[in-house]
């Protein structure tokens, strides 16, 4: 029997099996942890759909989360299947392919206003809808961040900035949800090859600095990531809210 046995987690952002989010709902269904996943627009759930179904999944549900009225579907249908909730994983960012090159000076409002929403707000809408079916069940809400957030990376620009306000949205929710006893942690992962990533101008050159300079001198994979998660998301963090946790073979502890 897994340590998630009886468990309830929904999954947001997994866009193919090299997802961040993918491997992390299966380090969690290998624990045990029944799962809901969502998508957006019909290619995505072409993709989505037979992996979440090769999970046992029986929850597949279209979620813009730029959109109210779809969010609150989702909840209204996790309290009406499962009566509850126990964990939410967070990996969901979206800029302008525009905005991801050059200098940051050049970033348009529109731009900013929907990397924002969708890369940061989005924590803070379903953070609010998963809320009221976590009370009572020590529930926890994990979101992927980057370094990014808080050193400067070439062509990252506005997702930086975004990365910023998603962490201080994660510590400002921890310190309303705690009371609840609801956990709110984020997860700083190194740079690691999926879809979104490699919508970033000289994502390679990223790759290569990290395996020269970090300490471990290697990337991290979706492997490594997912092992944080699992420990955030389950009862052997029981006592950790609030927190940026990097896995990132320590490249962001090094100086010059």
């Amino acid at each position: 029997m897994g340590m998630l046995e009886g468990k309830k987690g929904v999954i947001f952002g997994v866009a193919n099996e090299r997802s961040i989010a993918w491997t992390i709902a299966q380090a969690l269904h290998n624990e045990g942890m029944e799962l809901a996943f969502t998508y957006v627009g019909e290619a995505l759930e072409s993709r989505v759909r037979p992996l979440a179904e090769s999970l046992g999944s029986k929850i597949i549900l279209p979620c813009d989360v730029t959109n109210d009225g779809q969010i609150d579907a989702v909840f209204n249908t996790l309290k009406e299947k499962w009566g509850g909730l126990d964990s939410l994983v967070h990996s969901l960012a979206f800029a302008k392919k525009e905005e991801l090159k050059g200098e940051f000076l050049t970033t348009s409002r529109e731009g900013f206003a929907l990397a924002m929403d969708v890369s940061a707000y989005s924590l803070v809408a379903l953070a609010r809808g998963a809320a009221p079916l976590m009370e009572g069940r020590n529930g926890s809400i994990v979101a992927l961040t980057y370094h990014g957030s808080q050193k400067v990376v070439s062509n990252y620009n506005v997702m930086g900035v975004a990365k910023a306000a998603l962490e201080c949205s994660a510590m400002y929710l921890a310190a309303d949800l705690g009371p609840k006893g609801i956990r709110v942690n984020t997860i700083s992962a190194g740079p690691i090859k999926t879809l979104a990533a490699m919508g970033i101008s000289g994502f390679k050159t990223i790759l290569d600095m990290v395996e020269q300079k970090a300490p471990l001198r290697r990337n991290v994979t979706q492997e490594d990531v997912a092992k944080t998660a699992l420990y955030l998301l389950s009862g052997l963090s029981s006592g950790v809210t609030g927190e940026i946790i990097y896995v990132d073979s320590g490249y962001s502890i090094m100086g010059m």
